[in-house]
């Protein structure tokens, strides 16, 4: 889904939000850096197999998912991340490595660390590795209805 198609996407829900460019980055501490915004407060999409079903983890950059807990939590018997090949096709107008947290749109279940549901916005990439969006996290959470729960770690 490309910026244009978000944006679209949130014009037609009345969603007020932000676009925010930055140099080209690529890992989420990266895209936090160059936007100048805590890397807690960037949230990066993982991209997991979950009993070979496609599905999003959607954390602070500052974190990493801890797939053991995440399965624990939610039941599964086999948590792993996606290789881009499983999941390249499902976001055909993004750019490698810069999904939106979206899964509503893409047919993916899509899970958000507790941690980002305290802030007042949630900042994501919007497609690309040189744009994010920014809009209110109970905006985020009415459109797509993930499940919150605690998997995230701080990265060592």
């Amino acid at each position: 889904m490309s910026l244009r198609l978000i944006r679209d996407y949130l014009d037609k829900e009345r969603v007020k939000y932000s676009v925010l460019t930055h140099s080209p980055a690529f890992t989420a501490q990266e895209i936090a850096a160059a936007s100048h915004i805590p890397g807690h407060r960037v949230a990066k999409c993982v991209i997991l197999s979950i009993d070979g079903e496609l599905a999003i983890a959607v954390l602070p950059a500052s974190s990493n998912v801890d797939l053991d807990l995440l399965g624990w939590i939610g039941g599964a018997e086999r948590v792993e991340l996606a290789t881009e090949a499983e999941f390249r096709d499902r976001f055909p107008d993004c750019e490698t490595g810069a999904m939106p947290p979206f899964g509503n749109l893409y047919g993916m279940q899509v899970f958000v660390s507790e941690e980002l549901t305290t802030e007042e916005t949630i900042t994501f990439n919007g497609g690309t590795h040189t744009e994010l969006i920014q809009m209110a996290y109970r905006d985020f959470e009415r459109l797509v209805r993930p499940k919150i729960i605690e998997f995230a770690r701080p990265r060592i």
